[in-house]
Formats: C-alpha cells, structure tokens, sequence
C-alpha cells in the first residue's frame, strides 16, 4: 500500500471560494476602471492613486482565493488521514475511527434548518452525497475545531466529521482499505492477553 493516496478537494470551501473571487476581481477591475476615468478628468493625483491601489489590493485578493480553491482537502496515509484547511492541519489516526458511511446532504442539513446566506450556498450541493466518519473521540478539542472548521463539518455534537468530495466512493473505498488494514496489523486485547499468559512460567 503506498504512503499517501491522491488528495481529495473539500468541495464546500472550492464552492464558496468559486463564488467569492470572480466577484471580487469585478471589483479590483471596476476600480481601476474608475481610477482611470478620475485620470483622464485630470482630479487630484491621490484620488486616482488611492482608488487604482485599493483596486490592486482587491485583485491580489481575488488571484489568492483562485490559487486557494482547492487547497482544503483530505489526504490519506498509512496510518491515519490528514484534514487540511486554510486554518486547520490536523491528523486523525485511523484507530479513531469507528466506521465510514455515506449520506446525503439535504438529509443531515434540511434546507428549512438552513437560514439566509447559508441556504444558497448549500442549495446547489444539497443532492450530493457525503462521507460521514464517525470516530472514537477527536484528536484536539472540540471546541477548537468548532471553531475553526465550518459548522457543515459536524451534523450533530458527536465525535465525526461530514466530508464532501467529488470522489466521493474513491474516498470511502479509501478510507475503508486504510482502516481495515490497521485493523489487521494491530493485536486486539484478547490476543494481547494470550501472548502474555504464554509467557507466564508454569508452577
């Protein structure tokens, strides 16, 4: 089995990244648009310069949130699989897990229990069917990764995570292969105990 498989995009930050940088590289333009207008009206220096640098900065913004939309994923490795965002980098060995089953997303975010913002950004993935692995218990706290994962990341206050890829069966199969394999090669507690009555000198 080789060290670490192909990276799996998390499709709810590519989705809201893919809303917000054409918007905003819109604005960047008209900006500079503007500036250039304000130029050509022969208006104060500042004026133009501050509106083409804010437009700039603008810009900036919008090619780094298109060279960031894919970089939140999963990656898996031999022993565990590693959650990355643009403020979380977290392994979670597979011993954690307890088991990994698909659903769909309308079925643990009904769109009514969604409000305002967060219902059109769900709406166009609410069909799509994502990875629910549940664990033993998280690697840091809970309330850390509340804090820095999206709330679309828990469906309830148990110990899991809610991934949504577009290989979705790649990464399930994945996830499973992984899992089981530790299973194989790690001794279960009877054995365990076996081994070291073997060991014990007879009276």
């Amino acid at each position: 089995m080789s060290t670490a498989s192909k990276r799996y995009p998390l499709i709810l930050y590519t989705h809201t990244i893919n809303r917000w940088w054409p918007e905003l590289a819109l604005l960047g333009l008209a900006l500079f648009g503007l500036a250039w207008a304000i130029y050509l009206w022969h208006m104060e220096t500042w004026r133009w310069l501050t509106i083409a640098n804010l437009g700039g900065v603008i810009l900036i913004c919008a090619m780094l949130l298109y060279g960031f939309r894919n970089y939140a994923h999963i990656q898996l490795f031999a022993h565990h699989f590693r959650l990355v965002t643009p403020f979380l980098r977290l392994n979670v060995s597979y011993q954690r897990v307890r088991r990994t089953t698909t659903v769909l997303i309308y079925s643990i975010f009904p769109p009514k229990s969604v409000s305002g913002w967060d219902r059109e950004l769900l709406a166009p993935l609410s069909s799509k069917t994502a990875i629910l692995v549940e664990l033993n218990g998280y690697p840091v706290s809970p309330i850390l990764l509340r804090l820095l994962l999206s709330p679309y990341f828990f469906k309830d206050k148990t110990p899991h995570f809610v991934f949504l890829v577009e290989d979705w069966m790649g990464l399930s199969t994945d996830l499973e292969s992984y899992r089981l394999a530790i299973q194989k090669t790690t001794p279960t507690t009877s054995v365990l105990n076996q081994s070291i009555l073997n060991r014990l000198p007879y009276k």
